[in-house]
Order: structure tokens, then C-alpha cells, then sequence
């Protein structure tokens, strides 16, 4: 058929486009937008609010505004170096196992084997949809404190019970991102792998699965953020990470109510420091390997 019958119309007909719902839809990077919305100018006056504010509240104090930035300044790098370093592993390895873990259960859902595909579907909603502090109490009171081998008697870290226990709910969220990006592929890229006489695991592998990776990319780093800023979580159960040392540097220093904001504020201000990059670059990357319909 010639160029202009496809300009001017024709009656033959015409396949149109196959849809599908890519990865990374509004839905999956709804934390990566809310956070990049926030322009530079914004942040510089929500920043210059949030310096000032202290110094109205505490004028009548005894312990002053500066006393406390004194203090927070003296803390920032057994806090920093001690504390939010030790958020950043648990996330790093949270969102290694749940990766993995997540990979396997997602192709679980779209295995042909009925058994493994209902099983696969129910362990991604039940951790989907139960509530990360619960996981981790239930993680935390089921696990041993110590492992003995032999002779030998090894103790489990309560750190290393949080990055168990959170990547549970991560692994289900990330099998649905790998469900959903395979799906996604349309149906006419397995009909040619089937033309060329390539199995199951041969169209997955050098077929399927190279098309979804860059797809599955924006979703994932949206994940990483959720999970950074979730890690806090675990000050509940006694992990000695950012939150938790913020208080026990105020306790040493006697607990002045004045040391809550900058203390806690310093936390709030290197969290969203960390993600908002990522998230920025997430949604770079959303618009870099969208496909176009």
C-alpha cells in the first residue's frame, strides 16, 4: 500500500496499535511526583519558615535557639556517621533481597502451573496489603535473637531482623512491578518468539524480560525512596539508627523540648535531601523509556 493511502484514508482494514498499561503509571510513581513537585524557590522558603519559626516559639526559653543548633552541631556527626549511615544499609539491603525476591514471585504470577501461580499471587497481596510496622514486630518476636551451630552461638542483630522483616512488603511490591511490566508486553512479541521455535524460558529470558527492564526501572527507584523514608520504622524496635540516636543525644543533653525541632528536623531535612534527587531522576527516567502508544 502506498504512502498516500495512509494519509488520505482507505477502507481496507487496519490492525490498530495493541494497549496496555505500561510499568510506571501515575499510580506507581505517585511518591517520586509529590516529591519533585516541590521547586527549588519552594524548598528555599519552606527551608527559611522552618528556621525561623524556632526562634519565635523559644524567645521566652530559658535555653536558647542557638544553645540547641550548639547542640545539634556537636551530635551531627555521631548522628550522621553512627545513625543515618545504618538507615542507609537497611535500605540498600532491603531493597537487594526484596529485588530478588520480588523477580522470582513475580514470575511465579505468570507461571502456567496453576499451584505456583496461586501461591505466587497470594504471598504478593498478602504482603502488599499488611501494614509494614506489623511485619515487623511479627518479624522481630518471631526470629531467634541467637543461633547456635555446634558449639558455636551467633547472635542476630536486631538491624538484620528490620531488613527482613521490611523487605517482605518491598518483594511484594516489586513482584507486582515485574507482573505488571510483563504483561505489559504485547501479546504479538510471544506469538514471534513462538514463530522462531524459542521455549518459555528462551522467550522470557532473551525476549520478554530485556523489554521490561528499562520499564520496571522509574517504579523501582519510586520504591527506594518509600522504603529510605521508611526506615525509621525500625527506631520502634530499639535499632540504633538515625531516630533512635537523635533521642539519646537528647537525653544527654537534658532534654530541653527545644532540642525536638532541630534535632528531629535535621532528620526530616537529610531524608528528603537523599530522595529528592532520586525522585527527580525517576521521573527523568519515566519520560526516557516510556513507550510511546
Amino acid at each position: 500500500m502506498s504512502r498516500g493511502l495512509y494519509n488520505n484514508g482507505t477502507d481496507l482494514a487496519v490492525m490498530k496499535p495493541y494497549s496496555y498499561n505500561q510499568a510506571g503509571q501515575v499510580h506507581d510513581l505517585q511518591f517520586s511526583r509529590w516529591m519533585a513537585a516541590f521547586s527549588p524557590r519552594s524548598l528555599v522558603v519552606i527551608g527559611l519558615l522552618f528556621c525561623l519559626w524556632p526562634g519565635f516559639a523559644m524567645a521566652q526559653s530559658n535555653y536558647s535557639f542557638s544553645q540547641a543548633i550548639d547542640a545539634l552541631w556537636r551530635w551531627l556527626p555521631f548522628i550522621v556517621s553512627k545513625g543515618f549511615m545504618l538507615n542507609l544499609i537497611v535500605s540498600f539491603l532491603t531493597m537487594l533481597i526484596g529485588t530478588i525476591a520480588g523477580v522470582l514471585l513475580g514470575l511465579g504470577q505468570i507461571s502456567p502451573l496453576k499451584p505456583i501461580m496461586h501461591f505466587s499471587k497470594l504471598v504478593t497481596q498478602l504482603f502488599r496489603n499488611s501494614p509494614w510496622l506489623v511485619l515487623l514486630f511479627i518479624v522481630m518476636l518471631a526470629l531467634p535473637f541467637e543461633i547456635q551451630i555446634g558449639e558455636q552461638i551467633f547472635q542476630i542483630p536486631d538491624w538484620l531482623k528490620a531488613v527482613f522483616g521490611l523487605s517482605l512488603p518491598i518483594m511484594a511490591n516489586i513482584s507486582e512491578i515485574v507482573r505488571g511490566a510483563i504483561q505489559s508486553v504485547p501479546t504479538g512479541q510471544w506469538e514471534a518468539a513462538d514463530s522462531l521455535a524459542y521455549s518459555r524460558q528462551q522467550t522470557l529470558w532473551l525476549v520478554i524480560l530485556p523489554q521490561c527492564f528499562k520499564r520496571m526501572i522509574p517504579p523501582w527507584m519510586n520504591w527506594y525512596a518509600i522504603l529510605t523514608m521508611a526506615t525509621p520504622l525500625i527506631s520502634l524496635l530499639g535499632v540504633e539508627e538515625i531516630i533512635t540516636l537523635s533521642r539519646q543525644a537528647m537525653e544527654a543533653e537534658d532534654n530541653h523540648p527545644e532540642l525536638l525541632i532541630p534535632f528531629f528536623g535535621f532528620a526530616l531535612v537529610i531524608f528528603f535531601a537523599y530522595c529528592y534527587p532520586i525522585a527527580r531522576y525517576t521521573l527523568r527516567l519515566e519520560k526516557r523509556f516510556s513507550v510511546k502508544q
